[in-house]
Parts: C-alpha cells; structure tokens; sequence
C-alpha cells in the first residue's frame, strides 16, 4: 500500500440497499409488523446515515443497488435524498456506482441527487481524486440491467501514492442464486493493484481476499428467508499500512430457518420442546431484534403422517410456541418435508402394479421438463381461482421446490393408505 496518508483515514462501504423492497413472506401474516415490514428498508438506511454521523466518516460508499427497481412513487427517491441531505449537512461526501437493478434502463423516474452524492459515469469506468485524503475512487455503473462483461478489466490503472478503492457491483466468479453481472475472477482484482475493493451484488456478508481487501458487504437489510442473519456494513479504518474493517449491523428485522431432523424424534412433545429451545435462542443471541423464523422439518419420524393428517393443527402449536418464546417473533411459514419410517421402498425387480405405480412416481420427480410443466400449470389455476379464495394463510405453490414437495406428499397419502388397506368406501 503506498498511501501516506497524515491521520487515520475512515469510510463505510455498503451496498445493494434495495429501498422500498418488501419483505416477502410476511406482509399477509394478520399478526405481522406491518409497519415493520414496510418501512424496514429505510429504517436500515437510516441507520448506515446515523453511523456515519457518529463515526465522523470521511466518505461514504454505495457499491450499487441502492434501490429496488423503478419507483412505485416519487417518495422513495425523496427518502433516499433526504438521508443523504443529513450527511451533507455533516460534511460527508458519498459515492455510488448504479446496479443491476438501479440501472438507467430500470429506473424511469428521477431526482436530482444532493450536491455531496457522486454517482460515477455508466459509459466508462472513471476515476475520483480526493487530494486532501489522498484517496482515488475507481468505478462504473450499470446502464443496462444486464451487463455481461468483464468491466473490472477496463478499469484505470492505481494512482501512486494514493489509497486506491474500486467500487464494482458483480458476481465476481459466480454466486448461487445471483445472476452472473460483470463476473470477473478474484485474481484479476488483486492484480489490479488497488488497496480495497467495494464490491456489490451478493447479498452474503464475505470478506474474499485481505491484501488487498476483496469484500461483499452484503444488503443492508434481509428481505426474505434466504436472506438470514444479521445484515449491515463495513466501517474501514486506515492508518499508516494498515487497513482495518469492522462490520457494524444495520438492519431492523432478521430471518432465521428453525431446521429440526426428526429421524430419533417419535414424539410430539419432545418435537416441540426443541422448537421450543430453538426458538428461545434465536431470542437469546438477538436480543430486542424482530425475528421472522421459518420452521422446516424433515428426516424419516412416526409423526410424518399426523403431519399429513393435519397441517393446520402443528402449524397453530408452533405459532403458539413463538407468542410464548416471544412477541417479536413471526413464524414465515412451516415446511413439512418429512418421510415416514414404513414408506413405500421402489423395487426394481419387482414388476407388481405397487412397485410400478411407484417407479413412475419417482421418475416424474426427477423430470424437470415435468415438474416446470406442471408448476405452470398450477401458476394458472391459482391465478383463475385466486378471487374465490378468502384465506390469508392458503397454500401456494410458487416453485419448483413446493412442486416436488406437494408430489412426494401426494405419494405419501395414496400409499399410506392402500397399505393399509384403503379407506371407507
């Protein structure tokens, strides 16, 4: 690092704030946070502002992604501008490059932006000198939502003598459940020969490299339930040849998954007094923070077909488990993925109408042109149907995932009860 910076140097590196962005999975719940829920986007913003303040930052830092898309109203532009407007008030300059999902293309409202907010060019990488610090920024924002091309490649060369920060929304290499945008290797980064790179996109929290430092921040505030964990920023001191980043959390609501493997679980008690413990730590390890918790269930147990029998029932007592734990915890939603120990075992060398009846089964799960048939297929009744049906809390099938899941259930019933020798007739 060639920066000989005279004091300690400090900024915040955040990205993909997605403002406005609802939470999903809970905003139908009847006992849910409404307010919460709605505005916990821009309470986490409000926060990233509050810490700045209180940090006396030299800068700020926004590595793309700062909304979610277009506008449904001018008020969130407004917001976001407001937040800024309190940093400028304190002397705090902040730079952003735009994402994929706040590219030109996406955004079709506009506001202009305060006078103490950067926002680099989406034509070309660029290159910001803070002589007074020392510091050059380097970046570029997305004109197109998709941008497939390396454009770390074509970013300037370090200045000597200067602390050097690359601000790039990517998938670098390739992350699961992320698009490939800009996808660049690690190596290539390091060999750029900057001192930090911002990097946006990937919403896991992931310091990737630490000479230099290569960091995914992660979003500022989980939004659904693959979205787990505390969620916030990094606050990056420097002094003489040392770079130290410290994490900071920012968000106002998180999601956790509940998972419980039911294979040496035969009771119902001692199913929900794990819950029950399970729960109760959530709680413990984030005291006073809202909790949305997911509850899936799986592994072979003699409770799979009282789960079948009746959803409904297990889904209350689990809910009722949460209001007893604690009032700031919401259940998103109970995954039966259970099997039972006496299950239908396929034969191969069996050829009775069962084991055949069964094969068929097995090989329509492993059939993804079926299954994406078969999930459009039902997307289109719900859609017909959705009208008639008053219930907050019925079931959808929206993926893949469900699809399987409701199939296996499916073949769970029609056996289970012709080996038991049918129902009344």
């Amino acid at each position: 690092m060639s920066w000989k910076g005279d004091n300690m140097l400090k900024f915040i590196h955040c990205a993909d704030l997605h403002l406005d962005s609802p939470l999903r999975g809970l905003a139908q719940k009847m006992d849910a946070p409404v307010d919460e829920i709605r505005l916990a986007t821009r309470r986490a913003l409000t926060n990233l502002v509050d810490l700045c303040i209180q940090e006396s930052v030299d800068f700020l830092v926004i590595a793309g992604d700062i909304y979610d898309g277009d506008w449904q109203d001018y008020s969130t532009g407004l917001f976001f501008n407001r937040e800024m407007g309190r940093l400028r008030n304190h002397h705090i300059p902040v730079y952003i490059i735009r994402g994929n999902h706040d590219a030109a293309s996406n955004i079709t409202k506009n506001l202009q932006l305060p006078d103490n907010v950067y926002e680099f060019s989406m034509d070309h990488p660029e290159t910001i000198l803070l002589d007074e610090l020392k510091v050059a920024l380097h970046g570029m924002g997305y004109k197109e939502r998709e941008v497939w091309n390396n454009i770390a490649l074509e970013y300037p060369d370090p200045v000597p003598g200067y602390f050097n920060i690359g601000l790039l929304h990517t998938s670098l290499e390739g992350q699961d459940g992320h698009e490939r945008y800009a996808p660049c290797r690690l190596e290539e980064l390091v060999q750029k020969g900057y001192d930090y790179w911002a990097l946006g996109h990937i919403h896991k929290r992931e310091i990737l490299h630490t000479d230099p430092y290569i960091i995914f921040p992660g979003n500022i505030q989980g939004r659904h339930v693959r979205e787990t964990g505390n969620k916030g920023c990094y606050l990056v001191k420097i002094q003489e040849d040392k770079v130290i980043p410290e994490y900071r959390d920012l968000d106002v609501m998180r999601w956790f998954v509940c998972s419980v493997d039911l294979s040496d679980i035969e009771t119902e008690q001692e199913l929900l007094g794990i819950v029950e413990n399970q729960l109760s730590d959530f709680v413990l390890e984030n005291p006073g923070m809202p909790l949305a918790i997911r509850i899936e269930l799986f592994g072979n147990t003699p409770l799979h077909h009282a789960f079948l029998k009746d959803p409904e029932r297990y889904r209350n007592e689990f809910l009722n488990i949460a209001n007893l734990v604690s009032q700031q915890i919401w259940i998103e939603k109970v995954k039966f993925m259970t099997s039972s120990p006496g299950e239908w075992k396929d034969d191969p060398e069996r050829k009775d109408a069962l084991n055949l009846l069964a094969k068929s089964v097995g090989s329509s799960l492993e059939d993804e042109e079926f299954i994406e048939a078969f999930l459009g297929d039902i997307k289109n009744i719900q859609n017909r149907i959705s009208s008639y049906i008053k219930r907050e809390d019925a079931r959808k099938i929206n993926s893949v995932e469900d699809v399987t899941s409701l199939i296996r259930e499916a073949k769970d019933l029609l056996f289970s009860g012709m080996l038991k020798g049918g129902g009344k007739g």
